[in-house]
C-alpha cells in the first residue's frame, strides 16, 4: 500500500485591513458632537494634546486676571511659535505663508465664508471635530459643482499656511478657557443667525421630533403656530449675540441656545487692534433646535 502524503495545510486567510478607531482629534465622536442631544446636554470638548503640548502658555494665562492682557499674551505666543511676526522679513511664498495666519483667516471669513479661508476653516473643523461641511458655493450633498469647488478651495486654502490647523487648535482651546473664566457655570448662550435662504439648510419641522410617548397632535386647524425647527447647520457658522445685527443678514432670523463648547471664536476674545468685530460668534455646526423670530 502506497503511503499518501497529506496535502499541505492551507495558508491562514489574510488579516482584514485595520479599521480606523478615530474619526477626529477630539474627546467625543463626530456623531455625538453633531447630534441635537449634544445641544440639550453639552459636554466639554478637548482637542488632542493641545493643553499638554502648550502647557506653559496655559499656566501663564491662568495667572493673568485681565482678559485683554490674556488675549495679547495668547497672540504673542502664537506669533512667536509660528513666526508670524517675521512676515515682513521674507518675501515670495514664505511671506504669503506667514501672512495667511489664523487672524487673516478670521478676517477673510468675516468678508466671505465661501472664500479660500472659509474652506480652510471648514476643513479644520472636519479634521478636528469630524463635522462635515454642508455648504460651500452651494449645497454639497446635492450639487456636484459645489463639491468640486469645495475640494479645490479646501486644498488651496489649507496649503497656503501649513501650520494653520495648529494655530486654530490653540485658538479654540483659548476660546474655551476664556468662556469658562468669563461665564463660570454657564453651559449655553442665546445667539441669533440671519439668513436669506432657509433652503440652504436641512430643515425638519419640530413636530417630527415627537417621541412614541408624545400625546396625539390636535387637528391641523387647531394647532398653534409653531416656529420651532430642527436645523442642520454648516460645520462652521456665524452667529450674533444681537438680534438686530442678525436681521441685517437676512429676512429669516433664528434664535438658538448654543452650547459654549461649540464656540470657536467670539468678538472680544482678542483685544483691538489685534482683531475687531461686532458681536460675532463662530460656532461649530450639526443639529440644532432653533426658534424662528418674527419681524
Amino acid at each position: 500500500m502506497t503511503a499518501t502524503t497529506p496535502p499541505p495545510a492551507s495558508p491562514p486567510p489574510p488579516a482584514p485591513p485595520s479599521l480606523p478607531t478615530r474619526f477626529n482629534h477630539c474627546n467625543l465622536s463626530p456623531w455625538a458632537i453633531s447630534s441635537w442631544e449634544f445641544q440639550d446636554a453639552p459636554q466639554p470638548l478637548e482637542l488632542d494634546h493641545v493643553h499638554l503640548t502648550d502647557r506653559r502658555l496655559w499656566q501663564r494665562l491662568a495667572g493673568i486676571d485681565d482678559p485683554a492682557e490674556r488675549g495679547r499674551v495668547f497672540h504673542d505666543y502664537v506669533s512667536v511659535k509660528f513666526r508670524l511676526h517675521e512676515w515682513t522679513d521674507v518675501s515670495g511664498p514664505a511671506q504669503l505663508c506667514l501672512r495667511h495666519s489664523y487672524l487673516a483667516s478670521l478676517r477673510n471669513w468675516g468678508v466671505d465664508s465661501n472664500s479660500l479661508s472659509g474652506a480652510a476653516l471648514k476643513a479644520w473643523v472636519e479634521s478636528r471635530f469630524g463635522l462635515r461641511a454642508t455648504y460651500h458655493h452651494g449645497r454639497l450633498a446635492t450639487e456636484p459643482a459645489a463639491r468640486e469647488r469645495y475640494a479645490l478651495d479646501r486644498m488651496k486654502g489649507a496649503a497656503r499656511t501649513p501650520s494653520l490647523f495648529m494655530q486654530l487648535d490653540l485658538l479654540y482651546t483659548f476660546c474655551q478657557d476664556e468662556l469658562a473664566r468669563r461665564r463660570p457655570g454657564q453651559r449655553w448662550i442665546t445667539l441669533y443667525r440671519g439668513t436669506h435662504d432657509p433652503d440652504e439648510y436641512t430643515l425638519i419641522p419640530h413636530p417630527a421630533l415627537r417621541t412614541p410617548h408624545s400625546p396625539p397632535s390636535p387637528p391641523r386647524d387647531e394647532q398653534p403656530h409653531d416656529d420651532r425647527m430642527l436645523v442642520e447647520l454648516n460645520n462652521l457658522s456665524s452667529f450674533s449675540s444681537d438680534p438686530e445685527v442678525a436681521w441685517e443678514f437676512g429676512h429669516h432670523v433664528w434664535e438658538v441656545a448654543v452650547p459654549l463648547a461649540k464656540i470657536v471664536f467670539f468678538s472680544g476674545l482678542l483685544p483691538p487692534p489685534i482683531l475687531q468685530g461686532e458681536s460675532e460668534y463662530l460656532v461649530l455646526g450639526g443639529e440644532y433646535h432653533v426658534r424662528r423670530l418674527r419681524g
